[in-house]
Parts: structure tokens; C-alpha cells; sequence
């Protein structure tokens, strides 16, 4: 009896064919999910102004700060840790900034800003990378104490912030047609998504949260790399707190409560591994522009906040289970 060589050869590489292809499927996810969904909304909201001009736009104002910190989570988690204190980090910003802008002008307001986002980054990053404290407890610790610091410098009051130029490039401007705040998104984007895909710096964050053991066996210092990568999102939260401050022409300690699951969602949903290894700039943002969209839906479409809040739920979990796939 004579063996068909030939068949046996073909069956391993229709096995491994279909498996690139279901992972390919995977890996654009999010922007399948992006179009679909637009495309249900467009049709059943359509008479409620889902497609009208005003609306496209006030998707993208309210999605881009949650991109802008999505695009570092997107470093931090590929680097294999987790950061959930950016929402209260921007809400701190806020009011610092907007406590500094009032007395000392523009330049020392936005600098009070950039060095808090510096030192609570510093904090996180250093805590994790040298003193080996998981990212998840630093970070969840320090979201109380931002959280905290912000309702007591402020006296749980809302800081007036009345300069016309910080209005202006931080949030409530337009270039033409385009919100300054997508200005912010397409050029932060640009220069995240350069800096993960084509970068040294890019690399070792891969690589440290991909096999930090082989990694260091590599040259790559996994700690400054982790230290480095919360450093970023530390900025990040606060350039995002700014841009809070200036769009609603006030700074809050509430603003950015609860910003961190939409973030990590945004972010794992766009295709970056909640386990390391593996991100995507993009992939983020386009996340952040799904749940935008959903919650704009959910809204136009008159559900509860309460339903708001399941679908929201709903999303996270979504979101774990494909990173678990990945």
C-alpha cells in the first residue's frame, strides 16, 4: 500500500494557513467592529442626527482625550504592566494647572502641569521597576491619592480657568473645520505610533513585556524600560488633564473618574495584549473611537445611564476575552 506523501505535506499547511488567517481576523477586530457598529447606528439613529456634522464632531472631541491616554497605556501594558491611576491624574492636573494659571499665567500653568505628570509617572515607575511593588497596586494606590489630593487643594470646588490662549490650544479651539483636540490626537499618534513600531525604545518595550527574562539575557534593562514606559503615561494623564481643563474651561478633581477602564479597554480592544509583548498605537485609538461611538449611541438612543453603564461593562469584558485570544 503506497502513502500519498504529498497529502500528509498539505494538511500541516492548511492547518497553519487557517490558523494565520483566524489570527489576521483577530488582530483587526476592532476596526471590523468600528464599521459595523457605525454603520447600525448610522441606519437606526439617523433621524435622531447620529450622522449630522455637530455630532461627528463632538464624538471625536469627547473620545480624544481618552485616545491620548490610550496611546501610553498602549506602551505600559505592552511592556506587561497596568496603570490605573491616569484618570485621577488628570483630574489632579486640572486643578493644579488651572490654581497656576490663574496666578502665575499660561507658561507656569502648563509647566505646574507637565512636572506633576513627571512626578506622579516618576513615583509609579519607580515603585514598580526598583522596588518590585506590582504596577497594579502602585498605581490603584496612587489613584486614591490623586483622587484625594485633587478634593483637597481645590476644596472640592471647580478652578475658573478664564485664559483665552490656554482656552484655545488646550481643548475649546478649532483649526478651520478640526478641534484642536484632534490636532493633539493626529500628532501625539503620529509620534507614539513612530516611537513603538520603529524605534530601539519600541523594541525593548516588547521585548520586556514579552520574556523579561530573555530580554535582560539580550542587553535590554527591563527596569528602566518599566520605569520608563509609566513614566510616559504619567505625562500623558497630564497633558489629558489639561486638555480637560481647557475644554471645560474649569479644573475638577472629578474629571478622568473612572477614564482608566476605558482606556485599558480602548487599548486591549485595539489589539494590545492585557499580558505584554504585543501593542499598537493605532489599534488604540481606533478603540477609543469605538467606545465613543457606542456611548454617543447609547445616548441619542435614549437608554438610561444605568444601561450605559452594563453596555460600558460589557465592553470591558469583551475586551479581556480578546486579549486572552491574542
Amino acid at each position: 500500500m503506497s502513502i500519498d506523501t504529498k497529502a500528509l505535506k498539505k494538511e500541516p499547511a492548511t492547518a497553519v494557513q487557517t490558523k494565520q488567517w483566524y489570527g489576521n481576523w483577530r488582530d483587526y477586530v476592532v476596526y471590523i467592529g468600528f464599521v459595523a457598529i457605525f454603520v447600525v447606528f448610522a441606519i437606526l439613529l439617523q433621524e435622531r442626527g447620529f450622522l449630522s456634522a455637530n455630532n461627528l464632531l463632538n464624538i471625536l472631541r469627547q473620545t480624544a482625550i481618552v485616545a491620548i491616554m490610550a496611546m501610553a497605556m498602549s506602551f505600559v501594558l505592552s511592556a506587561g504592566e497596568i496603570d490605573l491611576s491616569v484618570g485621577a491624574i488628570a483630574g489632579l492636573t486640572s486643578v493644579v494647572a488651572g490654581m497656576v494659571l490663574m496666578e502665575y499665567g499660561i507658561v507656569a500653568g502648563v509647566a505646574a502641569g507637565l512636572a506633576l505628570g513627571l512626578v506622579v509617572g516618576a513615583v509609579n515607575g519607580g515603585l514598580t521597576a526598583y522596588l518590585n511593588i506590582p504596577s497594579f497596586l502602585v498605581t490603584l494606590g496612587m489613584m486614591g491619592i490623586a483622587r484625594g489630593v485633587g478634593m483637597w487643594v481645590s476644596g472640592t470646588s471647580p478652578v475658573p480657568v478664564i485664559d483665552d490662549t490656554f482656552i484655545f490650544a488646550f481643548g475649546s479651539g478649532n483649526i478651520g473645520p478640526v478641534p484642536v483636540l484632534v490636532v493633539w490626537v493626529a500628532a501625539l499618534g503620529a509620534l507614539a505610533h513612530v516611537a513603538l513600531r520603529k524605534t530601539p525604545f519600541g523594541r525593548q518595550v516588547m521585548a520586556a513585556g514579552g520574556n523579561p527574562i530573555a530580554a535582560r539575557y539580550s542587553g535590554v534593562n527591563v527596569r528602566k524600560v518599566k520605569f520608563q514606559v509609566l513614566l510616559l503615561t504619567g505625562v500623558a494623564a497630564a497633558i489629558a488633564g489639561m486638555l480637560y481643563a481647557g475644554r471645560l474651561q474649569s479644573g475638577r478633581f472629578q474629571l478622568g473618574e473612572g477614564d482608566e477602564l476605558s482606556v485599558i479597554a480602548a487599548v486591549v480592544l485595539g489589539g494590545t495584549s492585557l499580558f505584554g509583548g504585543r501593542g499598537t498605537v493605532m489599534g488604540s485609538i481606533v478603540g477609543a473611537l469605538l467606545i465613543g461611538v457606542i456611548n454617543n449611541g447609547l445616548i441619542l438612543g435614549g437608554l438610561e445611564y444605568s444601561q450605559q453603564l452594563i453596555a460600558r461593562g460589557a465592553l470591558i469584558i469583551l475586551a479581556v476575552a480578546i486579549g486572552r485570544g491574542r
